[in-house]
C-alpha cells in the first residue's frame, strides 16, 4: 500500500495546530497579518489557512521508514477536502 505525501491526517492537522499555538504563546513571531487581541490558536489556524506553517510533519511508515509530507500541498488538500474545518 502506497501511503499519500500529499494529505494530512486529522491527528497530524491536531498536531500542527497545536504546535504552532504554543510557539505563538510563547512569543514566535507571527507570520500572519492578525488582530492584536485573536488567541494563539485562531492565530495559528490562520496561518494554517493562508498555508505558512513553519513545521514539517515526518511520518514513520509501518516498514519504519521516515517520509517528509510536502506541507504546502497536503494544506491545500486538506482546505479543499474539509471546507470550514479547522
Amino acid at each position: 500500500m502506497v501511503w499519500p505525501t500529499d494529505r494530512l491526517t486529522r491527528f497530524e492537522v491536531a498536531r500542527l495546530v497545536g504546535a504552532r499555538a504554543l510557539q505563538v504563546s510563547l512569543g514566535a513571531p507571527v507570520l500572519v497579518k492578525v488582530e492584536e487581541s485573536l488567541s494563539p490558536i485562531d492565530t495559528a489556524k490562520a496561518e494554517f489557512k493562508e498555508k505558512i506553517i513553519p513545521i514539517t510533519v515526518k511520518r514513520t511508515m509501518p516498514n519504519n521508514e521516515q517520509v517528509v509530507i510536502v506541507i504546502n500541498k497536503a494544506i491545500d488538500n486538506w482546505l479543499k477536502n474539509h471546507a470550514g474545518e479547522i
